[in-house]
């Protein structure tokens, strides 16, 4: 099925209601009629078109590389136990599964920020081709100290890219179809979750001549780098990235390379009330992000991203680990948990109308609830098919949760500063992962599961409460409506 065949925003081009002269009149840029929009305005108000969603596409299968890393060592785990004689109680097993979120929390905030220097465009070629290639040296470990090197290295790719891909689809999606259009590429991207546990659940066990199967998996991740190569010189630029640098003249051109691909004359730009004659240094940045009301939505998402790993990736990463825990065996316990994978894609589709009808802070509490709720259940379940029911429901809540927070947080600051402010906070949500292994497995060996998850909720509700404090609504608003600089 086509995405113009999943109303993504397709049908006939209509003007923006502040608009009204003929769409089909040509007027020169520098008249600047009364009635012309901003750039922001003809982003905000334009029909989706082609190029939307080329972008959207790309993103999304980005973002699936991206996903099939964060939840590979924890598909492979139980292979990797046997080919390095390592136990799961040991460090070393903890540092394996450790080892990609170390290298996206320092991806997450040295990277993360790139794409405000570089661009949108370039900076997600650039992570993408970074981690594709380090995936590719992990299937050639001799050892695990350099599996771990390498999983660290791939991790630096993974953890800049989803700031870079939020702050890119924000920016070019039209305020009516933002929320629904990022979650088509954000349910592309989920799609690996399950396909890693049904590819671990048959290679896993596997080999071919000397090669283990566990290696074809991480071949497979480092198929990205194709992608690059294919789409790098059609990739558009954000348009309002152009103009927060000071590129007027580029951020109009490609505003009517968007416009072309949907159909819509651009008769005018009105010029922006505020436009940076020079790219913004870190310093101005940081700046920016400590005036009201950037301050108090930057302390928000630090808080939110510190605790919400805890229900997102504590149950991705642990779940094989907690199910073993309970006496099923390898194979009974990898088919169990990739059944459970199957919510992350169906969560993300259900997201979509839910990301159209329901406030988007409000979706992120509700949902973040509902994880803490599903897991607690999950840990108390004593059979076969609660344990996958409670499974699937968790991750399918997790991704309603995912979608509508990537959507959220992309919205709450200004393109000169976004990618700045979503990847250091984001980064902390990196390295709390990559500490969690260390914290709650000796919870989960001495206390029990249900302990484990006690602490997952506890964190999940301190989200829920720290959003709804701290949050502004932005559904159907315009991003200069949000984010008055």
């Amino acid at each position: 099925m086509s995405i113009n065949e999943l109303d993504l925003g397709s049908g006939s081009p209509a003007q923006p209601a502040s608009h009204s002269s003929d769409p089909g009149t040509s007027i020169a840029a520098d008249a600047q009629p009364a009635h012309a929009l901003t750039l922001g305005g003809w982003m905000d108000n334009m029909p989706v078109g082609s190029l939307h969603r080329f972008v959207v596409w790309v993103i999304g299968i980005g973002l699936f590389f991206d996903m099939y890393e964060i939840f590979l060592v924890s598909s492979i785990g139980t292979a990797l136990q046997g080919e390095y004689g390592i136990d799961r109680h040991s460090t070393d097993f903890k540092f394996l599964l450790a080892s990609a979120f170390i290298g996206m929390f320092f991806g997450s905030i040295f990277l993360g920020s790139m794409a405000d220097r570089i661009g949108r465009r370039k900076a997600f070629l650039f992570n993408l081709a970074w981690y594709s290639a380090f995936s590719l040296v992990g299937a050639f470990s001799v050892n695990a100290g350099m599996l771990v090197i390498c999983r660290v290295l791939t991790g630096i790719g993974v953890g800049a890219i989803y700031p870079v891909a939020d702050s890119f689809l924000s920016e070019i999606l039209p305020k009516e179809r933002r929320g629904r259009l990022a979650a088509w590429a954000y349910t592309t991207s989920y799609v690996a979750v399950p396909l890693v546990g049904f590819l671990a659940l048959w290679l896993n066990p596997m080999h071919f001549g000397m090669v283990a199967g566990w290696r074809i998996m991480l071949v497979i991740g480092s198929l990205g780098a194709v992608m690059v190569l294919v789409v790098q010189h059609r990739l558009p630029e954000s348009p309002r990235w152009l103009l927060a640098q000071g590129r007027t003249d580029e951020a109009h051109a490609m505003l009517r390379r968007f416009a072309e691909s949907a159909g819509t004359a651009i008769p005018g730009i009105a010029p922006e009330a505020t436009t940076n004659q020079h790219p913004l240094k870190l310093g101005e940045r940081i700046t920016l992000l400590r005036r009201a009301p950037y301050g108090k939505r930057y302390l928000m998402l630090t808080i939110f991203h510190l605790l919400q790993g805890f229900g997102y990736y504590g149950f991705g990463t642990l779940a094989s680990t907690v199910v073993k825990s309970r006496g099923y065996d390898v194979t009974d316990g990898m088919l169990f948990i990739a059944l459970s994978f199957l919510g992350y894609p169906i969560g993300s589709l259900l997201s979509i109308p839910l990301l159209n009808w329901i406030e988007r802070r409000t979706l992120v509490i509700g949902s973040i609830l509902t994880i803490a709720a599903c897991g607690l259940c999950f840990a108390y379940s004593n059979s076969s098919a609660l344990i996958v029911c409670f499974g699937f429901l968790t991750t399918c809540a997790s991704n309603v949760f995912s979608n509508a927070y990537h959507v959220y947080q992309s919205e709450i600051f200004p393109a000169s500063v976004r990618s700045t402010a979503i990847g250091s906070t984001y980064s902390l949500s990196r390295i709390v992962s990559g500490i969690l292994p260390f914290v709650l497995l000796p919870i989960l060996s001495h206390q029990g599961a249900g302990a484990m998850f006690g602490i997952i909720a506890a964190a999940l509700f301190t989200v829920a409460v720290t959003v709804r404090a701290l949050g502004p609504r932005t559904t159907r608003r315009n991003q200069d409506e949000i984010n008055p600089v």
